[in-house]
């Protein structure tokens, strides 16, 4: 990935905020593209174009956003301002509590009207509703807009639309191995390294009695000025949003993402497979990365996560599986959700197939709950903005399906509370993988569990005052009540998926005073929390 040095063109510092109307272009600079080898620079004049950068209220209010998510937004955008005033460009930036206007399309429409381009230049958004209010903004000021392909993903749209083309079915193992080929990333003579494609059997582990033991902690990066400065402003004008800045260590430029990277590959790469889908009570970020975010704001090119992760292996640094299993959430996963989001918005958002109409439960927003696996992952997601893909899976997921909860207010919860949220990434991967909302186009089966599967894989279980192993009475697990719930619930629909086969034949152990028991269990489960918020 290119640095900021490598191609901006510095012009006379008296020069260079000197704004004049008619500006040649402007180059519409978004939260979450803040890549220094963004296309939206190719043929940049210094003298003539301005960079457009604006940090919008609105953004952080249509959905409740915590105050880290927001931070890590603010800090990197100013930064990356930053970087590029100090190359001599034009950078016109709106910064939080200015007066002209709170939303997208008017900030848009007062900088067309201040600076007077003859033209405005941006790469694909990464969300369908900013990339149609951007074209609106555009045509009614009459402006052409030219919108560059997003270079920074490995699969563009129109490959994903390739491989989708004549697929009854959608599934990323096998966009996987397209990547794979394509790339010739963990390949030898056409075929993949090791012999197989996936390793991720291996990939499983808990962390037994004993727990996770010592490890070293991730770099932490402690907020400089600018930073600082981002964290009082979220706190004046995000003072009643949820959340805490106390702890906030983010990386928040390509320079700090990339010794995150450096970080990660030397101290927790080895051990990421086999455990990147344990728990561990007060234990956020065990073998995890904390790259999500500094990937999804394009501080760090994908490449370079995943050519380090494969030199690791080549090196005999890393086992095969912990490298290609982080090789496929970067390659294979987040490729192809994009691809998903792209090929089925707009209506992709409000679908619905399992008919669920619960509001989100209250101790979302509070993780004041006695089940401590959800008082933990919330508890820590509204802490730091973090909880890694497992706990959001299997714990705050999980729970939501199986209660019910309409899958677009799980969306926005998602959407909201985490530092690495952007739509086209976490749409999919909420209401399609964790709430089966698409109907199967994400998964091929619901991942529905009891409390047994948490009680495997944490220590949770051992602290609660739950019994994973009851359904019914005083210390029944809610998670196994409304997991047998949901089995009967959608009993003729989950019958019809092969791989729901064995767990729909279990409900045969179950005799009709079981079934109405749970179901009177799980009615009054979802009467208490609906009563609580």
């Amino acid at each position: 990935m290119q640095s900021c040095s490598t191609f901006l063109h510095p012009v006379t510092a008296a020069g260079r905020n000197a704004f004049v109307p008619n500006a040649s272009r402007l180059i519409l600079v978004l939260g979450d593209q803040l890549d220094a080898a963004s296309a939206a620079f190719d043929g940049i004049d210094a003298k003539r174009d301005v960079v457009w950068m604006a940090e919008v209220k609105h953004e952080s209010a249509k959905v409740w956003s915590t105050k880290a998510r927001i931070a890590v937004f603010l800090a990197a955008m100013r930064h990356f301002r930053e970087a590029l005033k100090e190359h001599g460009w034009r950078v016109d930036y709106r910064q939080i509590g200015g007066t002209s206007g709170e939303t997208f399309a008017e900030q848009l429409r007062d900088a067309i009207q201040r600076l007077k381009p003859q033209k405005l230049v941006m790469v694909e958004a990464g969300e369908w509703s900013v990339a149609r209010e951007i074209e609106a903004v555009a045509g009614e000021a009459g402006m052409e807009l030219e919108v560059r392909p997003d270079r920074h993903f490995l699969c563009t749209r129109e490959m994903f639309q390739k491989h989708a083309e004549g697929r009854k079915q959608l599934r990323m193992e096998f966009f996987y191995r397209e990547m794979r080929q394509h790339s010739g990333v963990l390949m030898e003579k056409g075929k993949p390294v090791g012999g197989q494609w996936n390793f991720d059997h291996d990939n499983r582990e808990s962390f037994g009695k004993a727990g996770p033991g010592l490890r070293m902690p991730p770099r932490r990066f402690k907020p400089d000025e600018i930073t600082q400065g981002v964290i009082a402003d979220v706190e004046t004008h995000f003072a009643k949003h949820p959340g805490s800045l106390a702890e906030f260590d983010w990386p928040v430029t390509t320079a700090e993402a990339r010794v995150a990277l450096d970080d990660f590959i030397e101290h927790r790469l080895a051990e990421f497979g086999r455990y990147q889908d344990a728990m561990w009570t007060n234990e956020p970020w065990l073998y995890h990365s904390r790259l999500s975010a500094a990937m999804n704001l394009k501080l760090l090119d994908p490449r370079e996560a995943i050519a380090a992760a494969e030199k690791a292996y080549r090196d005999g640094k890393a086992p095969l599986a912990a490298v290609e299993g982080f090789i496929r959430q970067i390659l294979g996963w987040r490729e192809y959700v994009r691809g998903i989001y792209w090929h089925f918005m707009p209506d992709y958002i409000e679908r619905n197939a399992m008919l669920a109409e619960q509001e989100l439960p209250e101790f979302y927003w509070t993780s004041e709950t006695d089940m401590q696996c959800l008082r933990d992952a919330i508890g820590q997601t509204l802490r730091l903005g973090y909880a890694h893909h497992i706990q959001r899976l299997m714990v705050t997921g999980l729970f939501a399906l199986l209660y019910g909860v309409h899958p677009r207010r799980v969306h926005e919860w998602y959407l909201a509370v985490y530092v690495d949220a952007v739509e086209w990434v976490e749409l999919p991967n909420t209401l399609g993988m964790s709430q089966y909302g698409d109907g199967g186009v994400m998964a091929s089966k619901p991942y529905v569990a009891s409390g047994k599967y948490i009680q495997r894989m944490s220590n949770y279980c051992s602290g609660c005052r739950f019994d994973p192993a009851q359904s019914t009475g005083p210390k029944a697990c809610p998670f196994t009540t409304l997991y047998w719930d949901y089995l009967l619930q959608h009993e003729p629909k989950l019958r019809q998926n092969q791989r729901m086969s064995m767990q729909v034949r279990n409900l045969a152990r179950l005799d009709e005073s079981q079934r109405g028991a749970i179901q009177e269990q799980a009615k009054q489960l979802r009467a208490a929390y609906s009563k609580a918020s």
